[in-house]
């Protein structure tokens, strides 16, 4: 469940090649291109520029190297050709690497042209969320601390948390223990110790937490059509507190400011 020194080494590896693929991202005019055009752009750079594997792509039997969930799809969303990225939308790209035997998972919700102020409220509040979890992240805390600062700040500003789905453990395994509930309650849970990786990803919808999975057995959608948003990041847990091991440039001051290690 912990990692040594040079595990870490190599996970945060990991992580500045993710925070560099949502650089790429960043820089890519979206409206007008499909799901399936990130997609393929993202593969190729993954691939061809940083000399990485995309984790994501066979996993479960998944095609794809990125999750696209546009609007009300709250999670596992598929690239398609058909998906076709729009003045107004909001869309989540979930995405993950490895290099040298470990693994980085990240997220980002994506303003697409001129969008409307409630959804920049809901995109903008999520990402408080997980901030608001990341920053509750050091040795002798519980996990349970994690959910309850998202769940608090999620229900201040209106919105309801997906319980459905969680953060998780991250390694050599996409997937390790422990899980990460973004809802609780403070003091319970797991006891948090130097050398723990995991995810924080938060969910909210603008309307009821309520989910439904789509026929493909994949795209999880808000059950009342209402907007969501997520984003994720994976941490270390430090002798002195935390470390976004996928921290992008741009967020480098707002983590300075914080007191959370770069």
């Amino acid at each position: 469940m912990t990692k040594t020194p040079e595990e870490l080494a190599l996970m945060a590896q990991s992580g500045r090649l993710l925070a560099s693929v949502f650089g790429l991202i960043d820089r890519t005019p979206l409206i007008g291109k499909s799901t399936l055009d990130i997609d393929t752009m993202v593969e190729r750079f993954i691939v061809d520029e940083l000399q990485s594997r995309p984790a994501s792509k066979g996993q479960y039997g998944y095609g794809f190297v990125l999750n696209s969930s546009v609007n009300n799809v709250v999670c596992h969303g598929v690239p398609s050709s058909a998906d076709v990225l729009r003045d107004g939308d909001i869309v989540n790209f979930d995405i993950t690497l490895e290099k040298d035997g470990y693994i980085a998972d990240s997220s980002k919700t994506y303003l697409v042209g001129e969008v409307e102020p409630a959804a920049r409220r809901l995109v903008q509040s999520t990402y408080e969320a997980m901030w608001m979890g990341i920053q509750t992240v050091r040795p002798g805390a519980r996990l349970g601390d994690i959910g309850a600062a998202i769940e608090r700040h999620a229900k201040r500003n209106g919105y309801s948390v997906v319980r459905e789905y969680c953060g998780h453990g991250i390694g050599q395994e996409m997937h390790e223990d422990p899980q990460i509930l973004h809802f609780g309650k403070a003091g319970t849970g797991l006891v948090m110790r130097e050398g723990m990786t995991f995810t924080i990803e938060p969910m909210l919808n603008r309307g009821r937490r309520g989910v439904q999975t789509e026929d493909d057995g994949w795209t999880v959608v808000t059950r009342d059509g209402s907007l969501s948003a997520q984003f994720e990041h994976t941490v270390a847990v430090t002798a002195k507190g935390v470390s976004v091991l996928t921290l992008r440039p741009e967020e480098r001051h707002l983590a300075s400011k914080m007191k959370i290690a770069c």
